[in-house]
């Protein structure tokens, strides 16, 4: 009986362990026939099912089921089922937890939303988990670059920069500043110092996610967690007794830019003197300062000054009226994005920034240094007036002829009385400078003796430097923006006036205004390269269509393909020629198609997206008197615009399809060698892509400049701190956007050819080879800079590293520098 009764009562449990067998079995069987009938959501649904009912079988349906479940996602995705999206990934993630493929995928569509703070998240532990998955880590690379700015290595490198704050820290602790407040902490290297310093309590805030994590890792790392209170907010948002206790008697912060105001200084220093600092102490007011508020930085002087400088130029006006043949309308203005329209409302950041010390070409002072205007950061109602000032005029004497390219900007950041920072090109500095590209002008050519005019205002948080222009020494004669009202003072102004009327639209008469990227624009001024498409286009033309007016075409316009649509329909009145396909996908503004269309009987497809840019390439080919149905613009042809890579037509295929190959920061495009599969399969007999093949080159070089932007060198930088292990964990192995013409750097070896890759015929790339390399000068190797040349045939290359090249270079910084000797050979 006793084992009867055991019988009886293991039977429910074997029931129930029959049934869920059974339930798994059917369920699997059912995820696989979604899964053949494309029912992803529901196949999804079977397999959690599954692997909630049997975890023992995580690892034999893994596979299969990370494909259910990224397929699901992505047609979630474009249902804009994002909250479904997430709650897939987090159920996914529940039963993987260490799965990298299913972090990566996540951090994926995160980024895609603009989470960046957590996608970062989920690659940095998707990298952890297998620090040799390839696209997870060249995903958190794109990311770091984004959440931790370069700025901060190289500011954390410069040891006079952090010396000089914990001086001026100490000397205001020391004189009674107990309580402090450091807004946009970063690392939290200011903090640190006050509390090294002796303030008895310490807050620190900072916005981003990021950073906010990082600077906890930081004070911890430097046992400071318990003195230092950090806060995740920005400081407009921090109150009182809500996050700090009271008052503090000192703020540190250097939210700065090159600009100056453009990081929000003065909107966040009006706040923390209205709501976060004890009340400033009266001049000549002699009592302790503990019972008063200040602020680091004190002060700070605005300087600028005029120059002449090319490569400012060719980044911001196009230089020309003829491209490869191509007319350029005067209807037809280009401006790059830090010119300020008048009575534009959009907010745009009025200046680039670059280090005039490194740039290509090097620049010429037109005027002496001149002060822009100065600010105390210690006087509440000086702040706030800064808004409110209406824009005021200043005039600087030309001291040197040359053409009026820029205003460049500088400032002295006054910490303390005895302690100061300078931004300016002259000295050895981490900073850049804050560029105002001069444009709309109708001459730029200025002699010593005239004057320079621009009008300085303090709006939208930017220090903004706008409508600059010049009068010469003769008759005070204004050389201004046409946009500017017009002052008819004496008859040289009217006479100038009316020449620039004449250049207006007929249409509007104001001409059609087109705003490129300073890329774009460098790339309109990149003779070389138009020229060099057209003559390999023509060459690709000539082959498949070789008529007569085709053959006697000269393809620097000067023969009589010039006029090639004109020949041809006198001379084939009954015989119209089918046009050969040519499709341009290189991303950006383009006048390819419009090239290709001046060499024959082509249909050229542009994918320019924007409509301004559309409009634009309208009124370039109506000026080059272009039928109509010769430029189209293929996304309005798609019905998939993610499927940009298909048939011109169900019977036609591409004569040509141009692809972009290299990023301008120096890298090469994602999934190219994939674009390029595709696009073989689109091109009819003779056809090519272009370019055809590219050859990637790279030296060797002794760099401290590359270490030190791309990784803190250790604890001496940080007077002592620990800061290094953390933040360069944000490292990325490659630097971008340089210009090797004026990198701080010894070569160590010769250039040598490192890669090929064929767009043409894949057989002939591979995907690592062995490169022997001759090192010509004895030293330690830190970086190896590479650039391209780019081949459309066997005839015609570009280099981008060439002068007029609108592309930058890029390095691979090495972890640890390799010592070698002349004459060795190195893999």
């Amino acid at each position: 009986m006793p084992n009867s009764n055991a019988k009886l009562r293991r039977s429910p449990r074997s029931g129930q362990e029959a049934g869920r067998r059974e339930l798994v079995s059917r369920s699997l069987q059912s995820a696989e026939h979604c899964l053949e009938d494309q029912d992803y959501g529901t196949a999804y649904a079977h397999y959690l099912l599954v692997l909630n009912l049997a975890p023992e079988l995580k690892t034999s349906v893994k596979e299969t089921f990370q494909f259910t479940l990224f397929k699901w996602a992505e047609e979630l995705d474009s249902l804009a089922r994002i909250q479904d999206l997430f709650n897939c990934y987090e159920q996914a993630l529940e039963l993987y937890p260490n799965d990298e493929v299913i972090c990566n995928s996540m951090g994926e569509h995160l980024f895609r939303m603009g989470f960046r703070d957590e996608a970062a998240g989920y690659f940095h532990k998707a990298v952890k988990l297998n620090p040799d998955f390839a696209d997870a880590k060249e995903n958190f690379y794109r990311v770091a670059n984004w959440l931790v700015e370069r700025w901060h290595f190289i500011m954390l490198n410069d040891a006079k920069r952090n010396l000089t704050y914990l001086k001026a820290i100490e000397n205001a602790v020391c004189s009674g500043c107990k309580s402090v407040l450091d807004i946009g902490t970063g690392t939290g290297i200011l903090s640190m110092f006050a509390k090294k310093a002796g303030a008895s309590s310490v807050y620190a805030c900072e916005l981003s996610k990021t950073m906010y994590e990082l600077a906890c890792d930081v004070v911890a790392a430097n046992n400071m967690e318990r003195e230092i209170k950090l806060l995740h907010l920005k400081s407009l948002d921090i109150e009182i007794p809500k996050h700090i206790p009271e008052r503090v008697s000192l703020v540190v912060t250097e939210t700065v830019d090159a600009g100056l105001f453009g990081e929000g200084i003065v909107e966040s220093l009006i706040h923390a003197w209205e709501h976060l600092l004890l009340q400033p102490k009266a001049k000549n007011q002699d009592v302790s300062t503990e019972d008063h508020g200040r602020v680091i930085p004190a002060s700070a002087t605005i300087f600028g000054m005029a120059v002449e400088c090319k490569e400012i130029r060719r980044h911001h006006r196009v230089e020309t009226q003829e491209v490869a043949g191509v007319h350029l309308p005067n209807s037809v203005q280009f401006f790059s994005p830090t010119y300020a329209f008048a009575g534009s409302e959009e907010t745009v950041e009025p200046y680039t920034t670059e280090k005039l010390s490194r740039i290509p070409g090097g620049y010429i002072p037109l005027t002496e240094p001149f002060q822009v205007m100065t600010v105390d950061f210690n006087n509440l109602q000086e702040l706030k007036s800064l808004a409110d000032r209406k824009p005021w005029k200043l005039n600087q004497p030309v001291t040197e002829g040359g053409m009026l390219d820029a205003v460049v900007v500088w400032f002295v950041l006054q910490l303390d009385d005895e302690h100061a920072l300078s931004t300016s090109p002259s000295e050895e500095t981490c900073w850049e400078q804050a560029v105002y590209p001069v444009q709309g002008l109708s001459d730029y050519s200025v002699k010593a003796g005239d004057t320079v005019v621009m009008e300085v205002c303090c709006q939208d948080c930017y220090l903004k430097i706008q409508k600059i222009s010049f009068s010469t020494s003769e008759c005070g004669m204004d050389c201004s923006d046409g946009d500017d009202t017009l002052s008819l003072g004496n008859e040289a102004e009217l006479c100038n006036a009316l020449a620039g009327l004449q250049t207006t639209s007929k249409q509007d008469g104001k001409g059609q205004v087109c705003v490129l990227e300073s890329t774009e624009i460098a790339l309109l001024n990149n003779a070389p390269y138009h020229r060099c498409f057209k003559a390999a286009m023509a060459k690709v033309l000539s082959s498949l269509n070789p008529s007569k007016d085709l053959q006697s075409m000269d393809v620097d316009g000067h023969g009589s393909g010039g006029n090639l649509q004109e020949g041809q329909s006198k001379s084939s009145v009954d015989v119209v020629p089918d046009p050969l396909y040519i499709l341009d996908v290189s991303e950006g503004f383009s006048i390819l198609p419009i090239i290709a269309g001046k060499l024959g009987p082509v249909k050229a497809y542009s994918s320019i997206e924007k409509e301004q840019h559309q409009a634009v390439l309208n009124i370039i080919s109506e000026a080059n008197h272009f039928p109509k149905e010769t430029l189209e613009f293929w996304l309005s042809h798609l019905e998939d615009e993610n499927v940009v890579l298909q048939r011109p037509k169900s019977d036609k295929l591409w004569s040509i399809i141009i692809l972009d190959v290299i990023e301008t920061s120096g890298l090469i495009q994602q999934e190219v060698m994939e674009k390029a599969a595709i696009s073989r399969c689109l091109l009819h007999s003779g056809g090519k892509i272009f370019p055809q093949y590219v050859l990637v080159y790279g030296m060797l070089v002794e760099s401290q400049s590359l270490l030190l932007e791309s990784a803190v060198q250790g604890t001496e930088p940080t007077l002592g701190f620990n800061i290094a292990p953390f933040i360069n964990q944000f490292k990325v192995p490659v630097r971008v956007y340089l210009d090797l013409s004026t990198l701080p750097c010894v070569p160590l070896s010769k250039p040598a050819e490192l890669l090929r890759l064929d767009l043409m015929n894949p057989l002939l790339n591979s995907s690592s080879r062995e490169v022997k390399v001759q090192i010509c000068k004895s030293g330690q190797v830190t970086a190896i800079p590479f650039w391209y040349h780019i081949h459309l045939d066997e005839e015609h290359s570009l280099n981008t590293s060439d002068e007029f090249s609108h592309w930058k270079q890029a390095a691979v910084v090495l972890d640890k520098p390799i010592q070698v000797q002349g004459y060795f050979t190195k893999r």
